[in-house]
C-alpha cells in the first residue's frame, strides 16, 4: 500500500537512514525509526502510520491504512514483537519500498489492494504510477547535465 501513501518520485528521497522517515517495517513503542510508532497511554494510546508524507492524498492513505487493518484483522495475522532499538539496522525486518517504481510492482502484485478496493481502481493507480515513472524517467534533472558536462 506504500503507493498510496508516497505517490510520487520524490516520496522516496525522505526514506533515508537517521532521517526520522522510516526504511524499516516494523513497529515500536514510541519509536520514531518504526513505520508505525505507538504512543500514549491508557486511553490516549495511538499509532502513527510514518510511511506516508506530506504529498499523500489523505483520503487514499486512510483507506490504504484501513483496508490493510481489516485484511490483518480477517485473516487472523499475529503481530510481531515491537521492535526496540534503531531500525534503521534492523537487518532481519523487511524495508519499505526505496523507489516509486518499487511500491507501483508491490501495489500491483497486491491482492490485498485488488481486494479492498477492485481492479478498477489499482489498474487506475498503477496507471498514475506510470505516467509519473514515465515523466520522471524523461527529464533531464540539473544534477545529469553538471554531470555530464563534468566528464565531457
Amino acid at each position: 500500500m506504500t503507493l498510496l501513501l508516497a505517490p510520487n518520485v520524490n516520496s522516496y528521497k525522505r526514506f533515508a537512514a537517521a532521517s526520522f522517515a522510516p526504511t524499516t517495517v516494523a513497529w515500536g513503542q514510541d519509536n520514531r525509526t518504526c513505520s508505525l510508532r505507538v504512543v500514549g497511554h491508557g486511553t490516549s494510546k495511538r499509532f502513527e502510520n510514518r510511511v506516508g508524507g506530506a504529498d499523500l492524498n489523505p483520503y487514499l492513505a486512510l483507506s490504504a491504512i484501513i483496508a490493510s487493518g481489516l485484511h490483518g484483522l480477517d485473516a487472523g495475522l499475529k503481530l510481531e514483537p515491537a521492535l526496540v532499538g534503531n531500525a534503521y539496522v534492523a537487518d532481519e525486518r523487511e524495508r519499505v519500498p526505496k523507489t516509486l517504481h518499487d511500491a507501483r510492482e508491490l501495489f500491483a502484485s497486491s491482492a490485498v489492494a485488488r481486494e479492498a478496493f477492485g481492479d478498477e481502481v489499482v489498474a487506475h493507480y498503477l496507471n498514475a504510477a506510470d505516467v509519473e515513472l514515465s515523466a520522471f524517467q524523461s527529464a533531464v534533472t540539473d544534477w545529469e547535465r553538471y554531470r555530464g558536462f563534468e566528464r565531457l
